[in-house]
């Protein structure tokens, strides 16, 4: 028996709807017809369950109402046709509404409406009664179908405020139920019963065939993809996560091996001291001295010699050697002005021809930069949180954050940066926001309106009339006020909004969704509880811009901008002072800008380093026997003159290597100076106190005597300088550029310390000499020096105390194991640098943005699987290999990033492959090609539909209107990329680990493509994230 039957018409309670054919039915208890023709062809194309044969099948629909279905299910299945069971099953469900034979047994009309002149009423609403187990089947069949484009669940959409997250059969059921969804034509009401329960008499619950995600019927339908039903998945042994830690046995390696050699050195040592007192103390006959100890000992004589033959020429002419000198100092020095400094982390830690490198290169060359991120993070710690009673899902706890007076100020400082203008004087002009915005729908010619700025308040399209907005709604009986709150528990549990249109009398804020939010909820609220996005604790206002390579002016207005929204954005405003918010700042610009404010910001520490030794020098080389002598015995002189020759040497190795256009690094600035004052200094000391202790011969000429001095400890200055130089040089053997620079500035700075204090210095201490001798010319002092000096207290020190001391017994053999622990101890706890709050200085700004990064992101940085050229896209098997739907093959690319999932990877990757898939059915109407084979663009809403399989015009078709940013199109394709997001990564062994799982997930797939017919043997797919550079480590490890 049936309960309605054939078209009558609209539904006078609705307003409007987003169907063309939201007709009701006609109220007709009469039993059911049997079809034949055109009439059971139509059944048996729609609802395939209820066709029973040719002379079998009975229904309580006619023509009219299936047709008026078809089109009622197109949207909706075109949302679920990646399941096949899933898409199957909701027609189902809805033709055993429509057209069962049965209808009597399981649905009881509630509500008619007469239609005046006739005996015709229309069915307005009935309820449906269901087992529990049915609902829950079909339920389960399409709760894991995704929508690669956004990333989120299909259920999300049909399961009206609860979204994906809070849906379940029941909810989903009432919501395909209710009118206000804007697909229902009639309201129904559906009930479930357990096994037992019966609705009433003569009733039954219906309790009909459902097919799994994991099943398939018939040799043309294929069972759901894994990625969109988990029974479909293959068996993945998950191997236990491995504890990278060097252990033995249950004992931390670096102890155990500490532990070691320490009492290997310990025996060793106690043994040789057994040895040495048990042994007998015959005299050994002397023996001739060795051919290694003659060749030593000839080459310290002829560098002696050579050393003192120059030392006395210097001291001879010392003003001629120091005017050469200072000639040679600044002609190098010149070299400067062509000073090029590197402040791109990406130039200073990336070796350029490492795999990351490359790969980067390729990735920007097809598909441009990563674009610029600028962001706020916003946080009210003071602010208390409060429970909101929300009409649509009952009592919420609401953070102190989401507080109106706070909104509603951001929203004012957003508006701001949005219409922010920068005058530049090169394209003498005003930049705003839309010259450089990131603007994926309108890149050509943007508005304001295009940029993208990912924000709280986007769900309220920054609008401040929106944002307050509230009306009275009455839902199951009970009226109440709705406002901002309401609005945004409503969008954050719904992955796509299909309502435009409400019933009479009815009232939402949902009216206001005219515009969504860019991304989903995480992209602005961040610090969530699993997935209460009401007790988020901090905000995110995030704006894009376009990203240029570097030399494109451009770029420099998009910095241009940065740094002034960085200035605004980062002074203390009234509403962060009343409310005690933080509001940490990240310009895309922040770590060069960083790196550039340190080489500022170090010269009072360079001059003040400098001074210190120069005040140290000059009074510690001095040798004073009396007060009227001071100033004739101090070394002011050569403390100044060693202090130049150190800062001498740095500016002309620094000018030497710009002579040769290599660039120059912040770590050279901050480093070299230092490191070469402490060498100078040293042989400055070993100088001039050997000069002080070794007396002038009888009759010797004070440049004799300097001449023998140099001659004395020139030698072990040399060795000692050639060995530093030489390890620097070897450094930069690496390829990492900041070290590389570093190291052969460091190298270069040493060999000219020591020809500038083997020159310069020596003719400084020949004049200072002098001076001390002939205090103005011929003028000599009242008082001459005693001839005979103490040794001073701190030698006497060293000598008779501290070095006793120190090879008392075997005294130094604890203190050498002592150092050797410590030692290994460090070197084998030590980490890889790899997080960017190591980049700047403690004093920044960018501290609080990096400790807030780690403390709230809920989700990480895109990363994009790239694919080279080479690989056939318009073949079904490259297609299949790709695709994750149903019929795609289960361990396709996209496939197997969706089990990635379970490792560093946060959610599936969003494929056009998919998409193209999804645009060629001919279950929806979307734009695909016309009969003729001319192209049917997006913006025609009439149907078109091209039968066939995906063939190269077709899909050169679809990446022309679409999808440009992920596919590079030149002819063929030789490049496209498939993005995921990376989980939250905290720390560097995350970093380093969820590089080393992209690199080898890409090679896995990779190794599967290359087996498909057609593609290249050189083609390749690889990861990348600007992340990945913009850490302090050297992609060169990953080579």
């Amino acid at each position: 028996m049936c309960v309605s039957y054939d078209d009558c018409g609209e539904n006078p309670e609705l307003s409007g709807s987003l169907l063309p054919l939201a007709n009701v039915s006609c109220l007709s208890n009469t039993p059911a017809r049997k079809l034949s023709g055109d009439h059971l062809q139509l059944l048996n194309q729609i609802c395939p369950r209820l066709y029973q044969g040719p002379d079998s099948t009975y229904a309580c629909c006619s023509a009219k109402q299936l047709l008026a279905l078809q089109s009622s299910l197109v949207v909706i299945k075109a949302l679920l046709n990646r399941c096949p069971a899933c898409s199957e099953n909701f027609a189902s469900l809805h033709c055993q509404n429509v057209c069962s034979p049965n209808q009597s047994v399981f649905i009881n009309v509630t509500r008619i409406s007469h239609i005046a002149g006739t005996s015709l009423s229309k069915v307005v609403a009935y309820d449906v009664f269901y087992t529990h187990s049915y609902a829950e089947r079909a339920y389960n069949s399409c709760s894991k179908v995704q929508i690669p484009s956004s990333g989120s669940l299909a259920i999300g959409a049909m399961c009206g405020v609860y979204g994906s997250d809070l849906c379940n059969a029941q909810r989903w059921l009432d919501y395909q139920g209710n009118i206000g969804n804007g697909f229902a034509p009639v309201e129904i009401g559906f009930h479930l019963f357990e096994p037992g329960q019966v609705p009433g008499d003569g009733m039954e619950a219906l309790d009909a065939e459902i097919w799994g995600c994991n099943e398939t019927r018939g040799n043309n339908s294929e069972v759901c993809s894994c990625q969109d039903c988990a029974l479909s998945c293959p068996a993945i042994t998950h191997s236990p996560k491995l504890d990278l830690t060097f252990r033995i046995g249950r004992m931390h390696g670096g102890l155990f091996l500490v532990i070691i050699l320490s009492a290997s050195f310990v025996l060793f040592f106690t043994f040789l001291v057994v040895y040495s007192c048990l042994r007998k103390k015959d005299k050994m006959p002397k023996k001739d001295t060795g051919c290694s100890n003659r060749v030593s000992h000839f080459a310290h004589i002829i560098l002696g010699n050579l050393f003192q033959s120059w030392g006395t020429w210097v001291a001879s002419w010392p003003k001629t050697v120091l005017c050469l000198s200072i000639a040679l100092v600044v002609g190098l020095a010149c070299g400067m002005v062509f000073l090029e400094l590197t402040t791109d982390p990406v130039e200073l830690w990336s070796n350029p021809n490492s795999q990351a490198r490359r790969e980067k290169e390729f990735h920007d060359r097809h598909f441009g930069p990563f674009f610029r991120t600028n962001q706020v993070i916003l946080t009210a710690p003071s602010q208390p949180s409060y429970i909101y009673d929300s009409l649509l899902l009952g009592p919420k706890n609401f953070s102190g954050i989401l507080n109106e007076t706070l909104l509603l100020q951001l929203l004012e400082l957003q508006e701001e940066l949005r219409h922010m203008e920068v005058w530049s004087e090169e394209e003498q002009r005003n930049i705003s926001l839309r010259d450089i915005c990131y603007a994926p729908l309108n890149p050509k010619n943007p508005s304001l309106e295009d940029c993208c700025i990912n924000s709280f308040l986007q769900y309220f399209q920054s609008n401040r009339t929106n944002l307050l907005l509230s009306a009275n709604q009455t839902l199951m009986g009970r009226t109440a006020e709705v406002n901002w709150r309401d609005h945004f528990l409503y969008c954050v549990l719904q992955a796509s909004l299909f309502q435009t249109k409400l019933p009479k009398g009815g009232r939402e804020l949902v009216e206001a969704e005219k515009k969504r939010s860019q991304g989903p909820p995480w992209f602005c609220l961040l610090f969530f509880i699993g997935q209460e996005f009401s007790d988020a604790e901090a905000l995110l206002l995030t704006f894009s811009l376009n990203n240029y390579p570097s030399g494109d002016p451009r770029l420099a207005l998009a910095q241009l901008w940065e740094k002034t929204s960085l200035f605004f954005s980062i002074i203390p405003n009234s509403f962060c002072s009343f409310l005690n918010s933080t509001k940490p700042v990240y310009p895309q610009r922040s770590l060069e800008d960083e790196i550039s404010r340190t080489i500022v910001e170090d010269v009072p520490v360079f001059a003040s380093s400098y001074l210190i030794v120069f005040v140290y020098i000059s009074l510690a080389l001095g040798r004073y026997s009396s007060w009227s002598r001071i100033l004739v015995d101090s070394k002011i002189t050569l403390g100044l003159g060693g202090i130049l020759v150190v800062l001498g040497s740095v500016l002309s190795s620094m000018g030497f290597f710009c002579y040769l256009r290599i660039p120059t690094s912040v770590v050279i600035i901050q480093v070299v100076p230092f490191l070469v004052l402490a060498v100078g200094a040293d042989n400055i000391f070993i100088f001039v106190l050997e000069y002080q202790r070794l007396p002038r011969l009888s009759g010797e000429q004070l440049e004799t005597h300097i001449g023998r001095v140099l001659g004395s400890v020139a030698p072990s200055m040399l060795l000692c300088s050639l060995s530093e130089a030489i390890c620097f040089f070897l450094g930069a053997l690496t390829q990492m550029p900041a070290v590389r620079t570093f190291a052969l500035t460091a190298g270069m700075a040493i060999i000219f310390d020591f020809l500038l204090q083997m020159s310069a210095f020596v003719a400084l201490l020949s004049l200072d000499s002098k001076r001390q001798e002939d205090v103005c010319c011929c003028a000599r002092s009242s008082k001459s020096p005693s001839s005979q000096k103490g040794e001073g207290f701190l030698l006497r020190f060293f000598r008779k105390f501290y070095a006793p001391f120190l090879l008392m017994g075997t005294f130094f053999v604890y203190v050498c194991q002592f150092g050797l622990n410590r030692s290994l101890r460090r070197s084998l706890s030590c980490e890889g640098i790899t997080k960017l709050n190591l980049h700047p200085s403690q004093d920044s700004y960018l501290l609080n943005y990096f400790l807030f990064l780690n403390r709230y992101f809920e989700v990480g940085v895109p990363v994009y699987f790239v694919t080279t050229s080479g690989y056939n896209f318009s073949s079904l098997d490259g297609v299949n290999a790709i695709c994750s739907s149903s019929g795609c093959d289960p361990y396709s690319l996209t496939q197997k990033i969706q089990y990635a999932t379970e490792s560093y990877l946060a959610i599936p990757a969003s494929s056009w492959v998919d998409d193209f898939i999804d645009w060629l059915s001919p279950l929806s109407d979307c734009c695909r090609l016309y009969r003729n084979n001319s192209f049917c663009p997006s913006t025609e809403g009439k149907s078109c539909c091209f039968g066939g399989g995906p063939g190269d015009g077709i899909l050169t078709s679809f990446f022309h209107p679409a999808h440009l940013s992920s596919s590079a199109l030149s002819g063929f394709y030789p490049a496209t990329r498939f993005m995921a997001y990376h989980t939250s990564l905290k720390n560097s062994q995350e970093y380093t680990g969820a590089l080393q799982a992209a690199r080898e997930l890409a090679k896995n797939i990779t190794a599967d493509l290359r087996k498909v017919p057609g593609t290249d043997p050189n083609f390749e797919v690889f990861p990348y994230t600007l992340e990945w550079f913009a850490i302090s480590f050297s992609s060169s490890f990953y080579r």
